[in-house]
């Protein structure tokens, strides 16, 4: 596991389109179909990585939170299934049901759609306004695994909040970390401009 942080694609980029299967229903989603009337929250994850699984519980209370706001919530699982088997579209059904997803968990086998967004970490958060430009990517809150901070997603919420009221963000935007990507040989990126 390399502790990774956020590439932190530029705020105002617009978010790029996709069509996956979703590992709960194993139905095809777009963009278009998963997006939010105020905003949409787009995050990278997977099931086997610690820094998701400290936030996870959370993580789907805020979903669930935001959603009233407007804002819909879209999971993306972008890892090398091959060499990370336990990231498996089946246990990410196994997963999502266990802790009730209010939302899509998306299998991106190609790897295409982490690298247009140019994710580097998962957990990675973008979140995008009605018009689908990115106006947040950066941490849940400051929670690691091996810290006695609380689990809140103030970080996220407060930029959630901010897009609902139609408030202008905070400049400073700390970036995420955790778990990189697992990449696979063809696809790892060389770092991407920003």
């Amino acid at each position: 596991m390399a502790r990774t942080e956020s590439y932190m694609l530029p705020l105002n980029t617009k978010a790029p389109h996709f069509s996956l299967t979703n590992g709960i229903d194993q139905n095809q989603l777009t963009l278009d179909q998963v997006k939010g009337s105020s905003g949409t929250l787009v995050i990278f994850m997977c099931n086997h990585c610690p820094y998701v699984l400290h936030l996870l519980d959370k993580m789907v209370e805020v979903s669930h939170q935001i959603k009233e706001w407007g804002i819909n919530t879209v999971s993306i699982s972008s890892n090398d299934v091959d060499n990370y088997p336990e990231d498996s579209p089946e246990l990410m059904q196994k997963l999502a049901i266990e802790k009730s997803f209010g939302f899509p968990y998306l299998y991106d086998p190609t790897q295409e759609v982490a690298l247009a967004y140019e994710a580097a970490c998962t957990p990675d958060f973008y979140l995008f306004d009605q018009d689908l430009k990115l106006v947040y990517r950066g941490r849940f809150d400051d929670a690691r695994p091996k810290n006695d901070n609380p689990v809140t997603g103030k970080d996220l919420m407060d930029a959630c909040r901010k897009l609902s009221r139609g408030m202008a963000q905070d400049a400073n935007q700390i970036p995420s970390l955790g778990c990189n990507i697992k990449w696979k040989a063809n696809n790892e990126p060389k770092g991407f401009s920003i």
